[in-house]
């Protein structure tokens, strides 16, 4: 095959000695050496530590991983890191705008695709910098409900969980070495995001698969749970990227390893491209463009099947239920809450309570009436009564009272003191409360605060939650005639196994109280619909029918395949009812529990081991290559 002139430095050239070793980030930008040129050492010894390289969609190793990111072509065949900040910034903003308020849920795949471009043949360096881009550009926005709570808040956050994620994507970067690298990424997905939800404070929002709610993909949660719908996501992404980097991807001769800027839409971004591919090109096209076309055609393929995969889900059988399924009528109340903080906080506390009775009993007239039917639960949603009834007569009466006018059980949200507790509490007329559930999973810097002594000593932030709540230990089914009532409370229905928890303790109806009006105040809908994506998917995939009770809304009410039978408006008061089935078979995610998430994140751990061997081997294979340069002079003397 005819060859381009060789660009590797000749001795006595003023670049290297004759017996000097050959940088190999120089080495990769030659082509290869000119026919005609004498052997060099130097020329010799690049040649032997030219790294082989791996059928596509594999790539050869980074011999120089950790050099410094400059504004040229990457040596080792990426973008130079201008471009790839942006692609990543794009990549991280399209991911967001997946997740609602916006919603596009086919952008769940594209962002996932995009990093991976950013991140092809990066030095580990460039790789934390376009990884922390696009973390940026990603919980920046997905998080800005935040700002009604303090600025500091939100970008504390967003900052911290961008800086997490880019530490992850060294990771990934290491991943592209690999020959089975998209399934080896879209593994790393999941892993990341069960790191998240555990670890430094538990934090599950900005979930690929909690972007699915309304996409024809959703399905497949009912099937192996949120992970495997995020590897299913992220498989579309990478494959995505594979199909993207097509171009890019060289031919396995040395003398196609130099670097050209080929993927069409970023050479707008590099003015310098089309000179350098004019030096860097070989002498003479490839024998055919078979090679080419198949380095298009494979990754085509593979997109296809990794999309059609996902989208199958849609006929996959999910929330099926028949007339003959027992059902119960349920009612979810939205109270209302002051919108302006000028009241005093007692005052306030006391309002949102009366709201709450108020709803009750106008609902309670209706259904005396007959416009409306009698339920057989009543749901209040959480911080219905921030005052502890147990301790505030004033608080009891209100609930009793209104518990009596309706004449049915009522979940109340309540805040209890002694220990300071977030609950759910179970009143029955005439008797008070009867059972109570303690939240769980407490919310990071809202409920306590993580790394208190540390923070306390350098910021008054611990001052915003001067006592920590106490949280709850172990799951609790609320029995009511023939339902058996799960709940969760607010950030709770974010996590897996607090869900799963309540439908193995036999729950065949789930709740999810919620209190989003903090988040709601300059008018922002992103955390509450995000939260009410996140309570579709869950019917979902545990096939049970879910009662959204908010203070301010949004509420709902959710049939097991994820419809909203009943949903309202926020800052309104009003009851919502329905007829809901109550179904108590397991669904195969509840029978698999965690193990699809801890098959899928052990492969990718798995891999990423493999690609860090992979990576130390070729380095030390290099260095061993390139000894014989610094013997030659001596053998010539």
């Amino acid at each position: 095959m005819p060859r381009a002139e060789s660009t590797v430095p000749q001795a006595g050239a003023g670049g290297h000695a004759a017996g000097s070793a050959v940088d190999p980030a120089a080495v990769l930008r030659a082509p290869g050496p000119a026919p005609a040129a004498a052997p060099q050492p130097g020329a010799q010894a690049a040649d032997a530590a030219s790294p082989r390289e791996p059928a596509a969609p594999s790539e050869p190793a980074d011999p120089a991983a950790a050099a410094p990111e400059t504004g040229r072509p990457d040596a080792r065949g990426g973008l130079p890191l201008l471009p790839a900040m942006l692609v990543a910034i794009a990549g991280g903003l399209a991911l967001a705008a997946a997740f609602p308020p916006v919603g596009f849920w086919p952008l769940a795949a594209v962002g996932p695709g995009l990093l991976v471009v950013s991140l092809w043949r990066r030095s580990l360096r460039g790789s934390f910098a376009v990884g922390l881009g696009f973390g940026l550009a990603f919980f920046v926005p997905l998080l800005s409900w935040l700002i009604n709570v303090a600025w500091y808040a939100w970008g504390s956050l967003a900052v911290a969980e961008a800086v997490i994620f880019a530490m992850f994507a060294i990771g990934q970067r290491l991943m592209l070495r690999l020959r089975a690298w998209p399934v080896a990424v879209a593994c790393w997905w999941v892993a990341v995001e069960a790191f998240r939800d555990r670890w430094p404070y538990a934090f599950p929002w900005g979930r690929l698969s909690m972007s699915q709610a309304q996409a024809p993909t959703v399905r497949w949660v009912a099937y192996g749970g949120p992970p495997l719908l995020t590897f299913l996501v992220a498989l579309a992404g990478t494959t995505l990227a594979w199909l993207l980097l097509a171009p890019r991807q060289a031919p396995r001769s040395v003398a196609s390893r130099s670097v050209t800027l080929r993927w069409m839409p970023l050479r707008l971004a590099a003015p310098w491209s089309a000179a350098h591919r004019a030096a860097a090109a070989p002498a003479a096209a490839p024998p055919g463009v078979s090679a080419a076309v198949g380095r298009r055609v494979v990754p085509a393929l593979a997109l296809a099947a990794a999309v059609g995969l996902a989208l199958a889900g849609a006929a996959l059988p999910a929330g099926q239920w028949g007339a003959s399924s027992p059902a119960a009528e349920v009612a979810a109340v939205q109270g209302n809450v002051p919108r302006a903080g000028t009241f005093a906080k007692q005052v306030q506390e006391t309002i949102v309570t009366e709201n709450h009775a108020a709803a009750t009993e106008q609902f309670a007239a209706q259904v005396r009436g007959g416009s409306r039917r009698a339920p057989d639960l009543v749901i209040w949603p959480e911080n219905s009564t921030d005052i502890d009834p147990g301790l505030n007569p004033y608080a009891y009466a209100t609930i009793a009272g209104a518990v009596g006018v309706i004449n049915r059980p009522v979940l109340v949200g309540a805040v209890l003191d002694n220990p300071r507790r977030n609950t759910g509490e179970l009143w029955l007329p005439g008797r008070g409360p009867v059972a109570i559930y303690v939240k769980r999973q407490l919310v990071p810097f809202g409920e306590y605060i993580p790394f208190r002594g540390l923070i306390s000593s350098f910021s008054s932030l611990p001052s915003l939650q001067p006592v920590d709540f106490t949280p709850g230990h172990s799951a609790v089914v609320f029995r009511v005639r023939k339902i058996r009532l799960g709940d969760v409370i607010c950030y709770e229905v974010g996590f897996d196994n607090l869900v799963s928890s309540e439908v193995s303790a036999g729950a065949n109806l789930l709740t999810e109280q919620t209190n989003d009006a903090d988040f709601e105040l300059d008018g922002q809908l992103g955390e509450t619909l995000q939260q009410l994506a996140m309570a579709r998917i869950r019917a979902i995939e545990f096939d049970r029918a879910m009662v959204v009770a908010g203070t301010t809304g949004v509420s709902a009410i959710i049939a097991p395949d994820g419809t909203l039978i009943a949903s309202s408006r926020t800052w309104q008061r009003t009851v919502l009812e329905a007829r809901v089935p109550l179904l108590s078979h397991a669904t195969l995610a509840q029978r698999a529990g965690e193990w699809p998430e801890i098959v899928l994140s052990a492969l990718a751990v798995a891999a990423l081991a493999w690609a860090i061997a992979g990576e130390i081997g070729e380095r030390r294979r290099s260095r061993r290559a390139t000894l014989p340069t610094n013997s030659e002079p001596e053998a010539d003397r």
